[in-house]
């Protein structure tokens, strides 16, 4: 979920419920999802790179709030699409 606060978009807050991750905040959209880790740069994977069924899974764990830096650790990588910022 986007939301936009004085013409800025807003990643929703990542709820960590495992209190260790390296994910603060998250957006998905419908073939993507961007992710915002301790650093200011924000990471976009999509269906083209990684592909729609780390996309797919990455979504559910941000929803989930729990597993989606060591996924992105152990399965992805460095494999996004771009860097934002």
């Amino acid at each position: 979920m986007k939301r936009r606060i004085w013409g800025k978009d807003i990643l929703e807050r990542y709820r960590n419920l495992n209190g260790d991750s390296g994910v603060t905040h998250f957006e998905i959209g419908s073939n993507f999802i961007r992710v915002q880790f301790h650093d200011p740069a924000i990471y976009v994977y999509d269906y083209h790179r990684p592909g729609q069924h780390h996309v797919e899974h990455m979504k559910m764990l941000a929803v989930a709030g729990r597993g989606l830096s060591t996924y992105i650790s152990q399965h992805v990588r460095n494999n996004y699409a771009r860097k934002e910022r």
